[in-house]
């Protein structure tokens, strides 16, 4: 057939031969300034989409990503000495190219502990930081709050991050602030210091929230689905570390220690990464539009939003909920701890079933019916049933969390497309986020039941049910 290059001068009349493997045998001569090109069959009058890599030797490009119809862009090795046209680059000396993906996974789990203690930490510690830190309710709240919000912005600037400083060494970046920012807690617990260290970890948890999945998606595409649920896994497991830990960690430390303690575990993530992922010289990144409308975007903005605002919500609150129920402060955080090794489990489950279910709406309107029967639990029997809420919010949170991520995952292409739609649902759904725990602290200093925001929360579960009717499966580009 016809092999029509744009971009790369001529066109080219050679016959391509289509395997499973997908290795078209293309010879081209001269360098591109663009990097892209289009195979197109006239006999068919069908046009394919794809991006290609080279397999090591000679020009024979092998493909990497199926895209969508009517684009078809090419990253091709030139010549033998392997220089590859603009913007199409690959990372030069990235050891990445020789992890596998087994051990990639790992360590995404390892540097996902770290993106949470500095937030489940603070709940069990809920009366200690009003007596010591002198701590309003709402002042709690900020706590959790401001962070999420961080993240928020720090996942909007994640495409400029990408583009500019790389992910492999933006993560370096992240890993080495919230480093610094559990370390300065301690030294100092006043509310000001409180407040400014949660602004800097919440900024470097949003950096690398924002930069894993991009890079997940450009080196482990076909277990992309799996490695991105271990690494949302591992988020939850640190939860449960940081909030089962806390209470006794003050019986043993005091308050400044225990809320720097978490600064051992990102101290451990970022020598994995300086250890077993080299830094990159030369690490580029395709820019590329993402191919969706507004309404689609902004469905998955709200629906990654309030999902996570149910997560912020019980990761803030129920520990204070069953301290006024009379609990101590150790078994509240036992209690969320259980609750975090629910979410683990349920998101480890996710991982192992994903591939079974190419229509991600039965999952998850299964995962929020049992989020929606949690909170239900919480509103009508506060305190008094907490195995089964337990139970019920640890599966539909812990489930409902690395599925918003899939879902959003789903829609992007490419590891450009993924990184600025993710970017675009994180940023704004953390913005969204971080409005559920405050709302709780301000109810909760005007002398108001905590029942109101389990209600609030309820009535969002109801509407993400709704939402996730619309989250038909994506049809992608097939070759035959």
């Amino acid at each position: 057939d016809d092999v029509e290059s744009r971009g790369l001068g001529d066109v080219y009349k050679r016959q391509c031969f289509i395997s499973r493997s997908i290795r078209p045998k293309i010879f081209i001569d001269e360098a591109s300034s663009s990097g892209m090109a289009r195979l197109h069959w006239p006999t068919t009058k069908s046009t394919w989409s794809f991006i290609f890599t080279p397999d090591g030797v000679g020009i024979y490009p092998v493909v990497r990503y199926i895209l969508h119809k009517n684009t078809f862009y090419l990253n091709v090795k030139i010549n033998a000495c392997g220089n590859l046209p603009e913007p199409f680059t690959t990372e030069k000396d990235s050891l990445l190219k020789r992890t596998s993906p087994l051990l990639f996974a790992v360590i995404a789990f390892i540097v996902g502990l770290n993106l949470r203690p500095i937030l489940a930490s603070v709940g069990p510690l809920f009366s200690v930081l009003q007596r010591e830190a002198g701590l309003t309710a709402t002042q709690f709240s900020l706590l959790t709050t401001l962070p999420v919000a961080m993240m928020g912005l720090a996942a909007l600037c994640g495409p400029w991050l990408l583009a500019r400083v790389g992910a492999v060494r933006g993560i370096m970046f992240g890993l080495l602030i919230l480093l610094v920012a559990c370390l300065l807690r301690g030294f100092s617990a006043s509310p000001a210091s409180l407040m400014g260290t949660a602004l800097l970890g919440g900024a470097s948890i949003g950096t690398i929230q924002a930069l894993m999945p991009a890079l997940i998606k450009k080196e482990y595409t076909q277990t992309a689905s799996t490695v991105m649920s271990l690494f949302s896994t591992g988020i939850m497991a640190g939860a449960a570390v940081a909030a089962a830990s806390a209470e006794p960690l003050f019986s043993w430390l005091t308050l400044k220690p225990t809320l720097a303690m978490a600064g051992l575990l990102a101290l451990l993530a970022l020598i994995l990464w300086l250890t077993l992922v080299k830094h990159p010289q030369g690490e580029k990144t395709a820019h590329e539009t993402v191919p969706l409308s507004s309404s689609r975007t902004g469905l998955l903005l709200l629906f990654f939003g309030v999902g996570t605002g149910a997560y912020t919500l019980v990761l803030a609150w129920l520990p204070p909920l069953y301290i006024q129920a009379g609990w101590s402060a150790r078994s509240s955080g036992y209690m969320l701890a259980w609750l975090t090794l629910t979410e683990v489990v349920a998101g480890f489950a996710v991982s192992a079933l994903i591939g079974k279910f190419p229509d991600r709406r039965v999952p998850l309107i299964t995962v929020l019916l049992l989020l929606l029967a949690g909170l239900l639990c919480l509103v009508f029997a506060p305190g008094t049933t907490p195995v089964l809420s337990t139970l019920l919010l640890g599966t539909g949170i812990g489930a409902l969390f690395p599925l918003a991520l899939i879902v959003t995952f789903d829609h992007a292409r490419t590891p450009a497309q993924a990184g600025k739609l993710l970017s675009k649902v994180q940023g704004g759904g953390y913005m969204i986020a971080a409005l559920m725990p405050l709302i709780a602290g301000i109810v909760s200093d005007s002398a108001v039941s905590l029942t109101s925001a389990w209600l609030v929360m309820s009535a969002g579960v109801i509407l993400l049910i709704v939402i996730a009717l619309k989250f038909k499966p994506v049809v992608k580009a097939q070759v035959r």
